[in-house]
């Protein structure tokens, strides 16, 4: 104990240039490769760099590349005036009319369910529009396979063939139709 604390003593400051010095040491290089890496934002002054409060550092990815914005979906929401445009449409009047107002989507807990399905968060995940185009292409693939594949003998296999067809048809289009909306939602922030 004594001796460790003898050696702290006498030991020299840390610098880049002393530990660079010391290339037997391999975890006191890679301090000084981090030490010296260049930050790519921020304001520099002299040798120090300062981020702006409430701003992180740049976000760097596994693959060293630096990481997209997050989606800021409420802003996005906003820019493309969404609640305007379902407004003119008179979707949000329907809506009501069907009996989803403000209160009932309280009442069922539909946004809670939303957030514990990760809806919200799935919108803001840029591998989400690719998923919803592999499901709308699945889909739209596999309607035409079925009626190809299920034999037309009796009038029960028509009508599976007609029914799943049918189901393929609408939930590929709502998948493909998601997956643009998805995307344009994401990159409206560009």
């Amino acid at each position: 104990m004594v001796m460790d604390a003898a050696r702290a003593v006498a030991m020299p400051s840390l610098s880049p240039a002393t530990v660079a010095a010391r290339p037997s040491s391999r975890c006191l290089h890679k301090v000084a490769a981090m030490a010296t890496q260049k930050p790519t934002s921020g304001t520099r002054r002299g040798t120090t760099v300062y981020f702006p409060v409430g701003e992180p550092g740049p976000r760097q990815t596994t693959s060293g590349k630096a990481a997209p914005p997050p989606v800021k979906l409420l802003t996005n929401v906003e820019k493309l005036r969404l609640l305007t445009k379902a407004e003119k449409a008179g979707l949000l009047s329907a809506a009501e009319r069907a009996g989803l107002s403000l209160s009932a989507v309280e009442r069922l807990g539909l946004l809670s369910k939303a957030e514990e399905l990760e809806v919200l968060s799935a919108a803001t995940d840029p591998g989400t529009p690719g998923a919803l185009l592999g499901v709308a292409l699945l889909l739209l693939a596999a309607g035409p396979a079925v009626v190809y594949l299920v034999p037309e003998e009796y009038p029960w296999e028509v009508a599976v063939q007609a029914v799943v067809a049918l189901a393929c048809v609408v939930g590929g289009s709502t998948a493909f139709a998601a997956s643009s909306f998805v995307s344009k939602l994401q990159s409206s922030s560009s």
